[in-house]
């Protein structure tokens, strides 16, 4: 197997353990593969009957809020109610064409001081609250996406 080929399998992994370990809806990994598409979904990882968001291209996500919130904090978002979250009707728009995300936990993960990716758990249908254990489970797989892709970049 190719090293580019083991750390996608291994990005996989976290992105599937993550979904295991919280029993949360949906779990992405967003890439910044410059040149193209704004940080597409490149990993992700489904409970039964939850749709992808692989090739969801009605979100315009440069313009939602909770991704301007991480270039601008570096900070992980964390939102156990998304309806309340922001007012704003791209951001409302957004919840529904993501399948209902009623909760999320958003960890921003920085590689040489830019933005290179973004592991989301989502809770769809009802407001989640999320615990610290939860919360916590997603920010190390953000460091765990952080060291692959440093080394990947090393290679």
């Amino acid at each position: 197997m190719s090293s580019r080929a083991h750390v996608g399998a291994a990005l996989q992994e976290i992105v599937d353990e993550l979904l295991r370990a919280t029993d949360a809806s949906r779990c992405t990994l967003r890439q910044d593969l410059s040149g193209g598409e704004f940080f597409p979904v490149t990993h992700e990882a489904l409970a039964s009957g939850v749709g992808s968001l692989r090739g969801e291209r009605s979100v315009d996500l440069e313009s939602q809020p909770v991704v301007r919130e991480l270039a601008e904090t570096g900070r992980q978002v964390v939102q156990d109610d998304c309806r309340a979250a922001f007012a704003d009707p791209a951001f409302q728009r957004m919840l529904e064409a993501y399948g209902g995300l009623a909760a999320q936990i958003v960890t921003p993960v920085h590689v040489g001081g830019r933005l290179a990716a973004i592991v989301s758990l989502h809770q769809l249908g009802a407001p989640r609250d999320w615990t610290a254990d939860e919360i916590g489970l997603a920010a190390r797989a953000g460091e765990r996406v952080r060291g692959l892709l440093e080394r990947e970049g090393a290679s």
